[in-house]
């Protein structure tokens, strides 16, 4: 009978020794640890998402955290890979070129230091002209004054490839490398002819544009569309639907995903503890936009994760049933 005692209290005092160490390594002194969250231009979807984002990490959580307005995907990346940002908002095209060395990113070494967090909400491809600038397809943009995006910006990376998916690029235009707020200004004073917006719907420039010009949205569809599914499959077809800026009937285009961006540098616990309370906490990031509410979920968390998944972040997802 001594024996079995001994023993029983020899197990559960291993049991207990374990819990100690474990949540020793688990633990997160969080006046150690800055957290800044990289978004996008102010005028865009990005920063009101990343500023509910930060609010959790922040106000919820206790981090010292600060938002930072930024060019958006292509210079997010570069702030994780610098360790100038911890997450990042970025479009999950340029993460893969990234990663891979492709496009933006071609003649480089692949950034296989980046890892993903969630799933956020899809991009909509909004190619926008005035109804005055019969403008009608996409082939009607030769010798246009075109607004591409920012240089290197994820709307412009994004633009050179659907120039890429309709036989066209930047040579039969005349490109204008303007963020797509700064293009729809010059559009409404006669000096673009056309802007590339993509960002989720609906898009605040473009309405406050639609309030006083007659705006269209040149559809990607057709070949177009079947060429990007075929070459760059993280694009998907899907509809701008009627109403959203006025348009009497929907509007075909490509979308894609964007992503809540880490770098594998990120300690486990850190990772693992922003997760969980992003989820615990998702109301108050919902609350930021109404693609965030429509979206950003756990549902989707896994949707357009074009890089390996943090570790802290699977355990999470293997905690809630998502992953296995």
């Amino acid at each position: 009978m001594k024996l079995r005692i001994k023993a029983l209290f020899v197990f559960v005092l291993v049991l207990a020794v374990a819990a100690y160490w474990q949540s020793k390594d688990s633990a997160v002194d969080k006046s150690k640890v800055f957290i800044t969250v990289a978004t996008g231009p102010t005028s865009g979807i990005y920063y009101p998402i990343g500023g509910g984002i930060g609010t959790v990490v922040g106000t919820d959580l206790g981090y010292r955290s600060s938002v930072q307005s930024t060019g958006a995907s292509v210079e997010n990346i570069n702030l994780i890979l610098n360790k100038k940002a911890e997450l990042a908002i970025v479009m999950s095209d340029a993460v893969l070129q990234a990663y891979q060395a492709f496009g933006a990113f071609q003649g480089q070494k692949p950034k296989t230091d980046l890892r993903g967090l969630m799933g956020l909400y899809p991009n909509y491809v909004q190619l926008v002209t005035l109804e005055s600038s019969g403008i009608k397809t996409f082939k009607d943009l030769k010798g246009k004054r075109v607004g591409v995006g920012a240089p290197n910006s994820g709307v412009e990376v994004n633009a050179r490839l659907m120039f890429e998916a309709h036989g066209m690029s930047y040579a039969d235009i005349r490109p204008d490398y303007l963020n797509y707020g700064e293009a729809i200004d010059q559009m409404r004073n006669g000096m673009v002819d056309a802007a590339f917006v993509t960002s989720g719907i609906p898009n605040a420039t473009v309405m406050d544009l639609a309030t006083t010009k007659k705006i269209r949205i040149i559809p990607i569809e057709g070949e177009g569309m079947a060429y990007l599914k075929k070459k760059y499959p993280f694009f998907t077809a899907d509809v701008i639907p009627a109403g959203t800026y006025g348009n009497a009937s929907d509007v075909n285009t490509a979308t894609i995903m964007n992503i809540l961006l880490v770098s594998k540098d990120l300690p486990d616990a850190v990772a693992y503890d922003i997760t969980k309370g992003i989820f615990e906490h998702i109301d108050k990031i919902q609350a930021t936009h109404s693609a965030a509410k429509k979206y950003v979920n756990l549902k989707n968390a896994l949707q357009g994760m074009v890089v390996p998944l943090h570790p802290g972040v699977e355990k999470y997802f293997k905690e809630v049933g998502i992953l296995k």
